[in-house]
């Protein structure tokens, strides 16, 4: 029997990647994002496309509700905006908080009632290397500090329970995401890692996927950083 993954992001950029690496394990994907347009992997028996709006936290326990049980979960969904800390409108605030940290804590309170019944599961926060360093988008560093924090938090409360609770921080990344950072800073990056390249989507990855199927149960409560020497600089 298959086991199931959801992947919130999974439609593009390290989510898509991750969604092709546990589907050429054989799990069958759940891929959680609100636009599936020119979705790669639209038409495959293995992935199930949601379209939903993750902010929107009040409808996260009817949607894993209507899912089958989930056996992995990777909370990829993130957002940046690269604004400034004084003129950060409120609606942005709350949107940043909604989408990066509280949406994966909303999600790990519901998929994890399950992989506690049957005493297993795995969970995978995509966090950064702005929650371990700071970051000039304040609220962007604030959240994926959170994420890593929950990471820790988490792996206390489900470990006892067989769950096992990781994260991964990458520098930046060759995604969208990449576009909103200046070009001043990601100068800076290149100048500051040992291979002058961002990261590359699948290695983050092969990342999650080693975290969702493969590690140690040992491994538990840990944060991996994926940042080719630019921590802690």
């Amino acid at each position: 029997m298959k086991k199931n993954v959801l992947i919130t992001g999974g439609n593009k950029g390290i989510g898509l990647e991750a969604s092709r690496l546990f589907i050429e394990r054989g799990y069958h994907v759940y891929a959680v994002a609100r636009d599936f347009s020119g979705f790669e992997l639209a038409g495959s028996d293995s992935v199930t496309a949601v379209k939903y709006d993750l902010t929107d936290l009040e409808g996260i326990p009817a949607l894993v509700a209507g899912l089958g049980p989930v056996d992995v979960l990777v909370n990829n969904a993130g957002v940046m905006y690269a604004l400034p800390y004084d003129n950060y409108p409120a609606n942005k605030v709350d949107a940043i908080l909604r989408l990066n940290l509280q949406a994966p804590v909303a999600l790990i309170r519901e998929v994890s009632m399950h992989m506690v019944a049957q005493g297993s599961g795995r969970i995978v926060n995509n966090a950064s290397i702005a929650g371990q360093i700071g970051h000039p988008d304040v609220w962007y560093g604030v959240t994926k500090a959170g994420l890593i924090n929950l990471t820790k938090s988490f792996a206390k409360l489900l470990g006892p329970s067989g769950v096992v609770v990781n994260a991964v921080a990458p520098g930046p990344a060759e995604t969208d995401m990449l576009h909103v950072i200046p070009d001043a800073r990601k100068k800076a990056i290149l100048q500051a890692v040992y291979t002058s390249r961002f990261a590359r989507a699948r290695e983050v990855a092969e990342a999650i996927l080693w975290l969702g199927a493969d590690c140690p149960e040992y491994i538990n409560g840990t944060c991996i950083d994926i940042n080719n020497g630019a921590f802690p600089r």
